[in-house]
Parts: C-alpha cells; sequence; structure tokens
C-alpha cells in the first residue's frame, strides 16, 4: 500500500504540483496498481517463454527506396535559411 507521503515525494520528484484531492485520489490509484502487481506476481511463469508483445507482428511498412527529388529547388524554396544549394542549420558543435 502506498501512503499520501509517498505520492507527495513522487510528485516532487516529478515537478507535478497535485491539489490536495489529487493526492488522495492518486494514493488510492497507485495502491490499487501496485495491488494488482502483487497479484501477478503470484502466477506461475515458469513455463511461459519471454515475449515482447503478446501478439506476433511484421513490419508493415513500405520499403525504403532512396531516388533524387526531381525538383530540388522547390525544396530549397521553402527552407526558412540556405545557402547555395543547401540547407543552412545553426550550428550545434563545438570546434
Amino acid at each position: 500500500m502506498i501512503d499520501l507521503e509517498q505520492v507527495r515525494k513522487v510528485a516532487l520528484l516529478a515537478r507535478l504540483e497535485l491539489t490536495a484531492d489529487e493526492e488522495e485520489q492518486f494514493t488510492g490509484q497507485l495502491s490499487g496498481i501496485l495491488d494488482y502487481v502483487e497479484q501477478l506476481k503470484e502466477l506461475n511463469t515458469e513455463d511461459v517463454e519471454p515475449t515482447t508483445r503478446a501478439i506476433e507482428l511484421s513490419n508493415i511498412t513500405r520499403p525504403d527506396n532512396l531516388q533524387p527529388f526531381p525538383e530540388r529547388g522547390a525544396i530549397l524554396d521553402c527552407a526558412p535559411d540556405r545557402e547555395d544549394n543547401f540547407f543552412k542549420v545553426p550550428k550545434i558543435l563545438n570546434e
């Protein structure tokens, strides 16, 4: 069971400003979540193979085929800043 002081500490660490009603609400909700996790710990999972998903999924994205864009000037014209035929971006690394 999580208590009000623990909720306040977590809120402080997360830099959340909670009202007194929210603190009470989250105390009950977080306690319920932790109780549920304790119930799950009672399950025998020795013969269960570890997985990353409940169901198998395959990649459904399109293949990434690189090709030059025929209207390079049109893209460069939309850039906020450019230098010759290149996008100009702020320098982020020190020399």
